[in-house]
């Protein structure tokens, strides 16, 4: 394949550069003949750190609809997607070098009767464990347990596991050579999660202070999904009658969710933007979430960093465009750190050295 250049700032430091593609990767030395492909502002790939390939409302999808989901998030600029729980097994995404790098955390581990029905293995405590070490070895090196969900019998959201339980999962998962994330709505499950030495949190709306310091000190991650927090009053309004503390909890977490996630983010716990795309969340938004991020106080670096640059890094890839990295990159027609809207209208994606979008 003939030399490819982009030419523009490179960010995130901003320098503006003549970027080269040759065979799959990046170059800044000059290649003769090489063609002007576009010229703009140039995004390390974006990285859709909680989304859900192969889900739908119902449950697991065709291999097609999976296919038409991983184009919608690529087109938007994800092309690094952490699958944050999937009823299908989306392993053969891996063959396809036209859509997003995918890393699996396979499926959903949940307590019997106490999630969405369809999406995943419903367990009991001693078969924990024994599921845990099953999606270690089948996914890419995450797992994904839900953490706590409304209880119809206490009436409210409690942990779906013991903390005792929750930390033999955890700790067998780490033996296997697997992360562990959690799906976490309430306070109550998180202080045996984060004692147990969790990787990382998802939504997190029910942290506090002390809490949040735990995090810090085990550099827990936390992947808030900010416009998924933004349906916790229909979800509230939706189980008011029959279940009202419920309905009282999840009001109060969503009150409070400003002022909770930027507590964690000025403490300094690690924040990265997922858009929880699949189920209830829409496919190619993954702008919309960095925009929401920015909205709840983030810088725009900040915002951008959390779905780029420092995304990439923290899931083991390049997170600059340096000498000899993948070229996975997106133009944009002007600068999206002064104006985070543009994220929304990609110029150009180029996915492992081609362009396909």
């Amino acid at each position: 394949m003939a030399a490819q250049r982009f030419a523009g700032p490179v960010l995130p430091d901003g320098e503006t550069r003549d970027l080269y593609v040759v065979d799959g990767r990046v170059t800044y030395e000059k290649q003769a003949g090489a063609e002007t492909v576009a010229s703009g502002w140039i995004v390390p790939g974006l990285v859709d750190a909680h989304c859900h390939l192969g889900l739908d409302d119902d449950g697991a999808v065709s291999d097609a609809a999976t296919e038409e989901q991983a184009i919608l998030d690529r087109d938007g600029g994800a092309l690094l997607i952490r699958d944050c729980g999937s009823a299908a097994d989306t392993a053969w995404v891996h063959e396809r070098e036209d859509l997003p790098r995918l890393i699996r955390a396979g499926r959903h581990i949940a307590r019997t009767r106490r999630y969405i029905r369809g999406y995943a293995h419903e367990v009991e405590p001693d078969q924990l464990s024994a599921y845990v070490a099953q999606e270690a070895q089948r996914g890419d090196g995450w797992v994904k347990l839900v953490g706590d969900w409304i209880s119809r019998d206490a009436g409210d959201l409690t942990p779906s596991f013991s903390p005792e339980d929750f930390a033999e999962a955890i700790r067998t998962a780490h033996e296997h050579g697997a992360k562990v994330t959690a799906h976490c709505f309430g306070t109550d499950v998180l202080p045996g999660l984060i004692a147990a030495g969790i990787d990382c949190l998802e939504h997190g709306t029910g942290l506090t202070p002390e809490l949040i310091d735990s995090m810090v000190a085990g550099s827990v991650a936390l992947v808030p999904t900010v416009m998924q927090l933004e349906k916790f009053p229909e979800y509230a309004e939706a189980g008011a009658a029959k279940f009202p503390a419920y309905a009282e909890t999840m009001t109060d977490l969503h009150a409070r969710r400003r002022e909770t996630l930027m507590n964690a983010h000025e403490a300094g716990v690690q924040l990265y933007a997922g858009s929880d795309g699949g189920g209830v969340a829409r496919h190619g938004n993954l702008a919309g979430e960095v925009v929401a991020l920015h909205e709840l106080g983030l810088s725009t670096e900040a915002a951008l960093g959390a779905a780029s640059w420092r995304a990439r890094e923290w899931l083991g890839l390049d997170g600059r465009l340096s000498e000899g990295s993948s070229a996975d990159f997106v133009v944009y027609d002007a600068d999206p750190l002064a104006d985070l809207g543009v994220l929304h209208r990609p110029a150009v994606v180029v996915l492992r050295g081609r362009v396909v979008a």
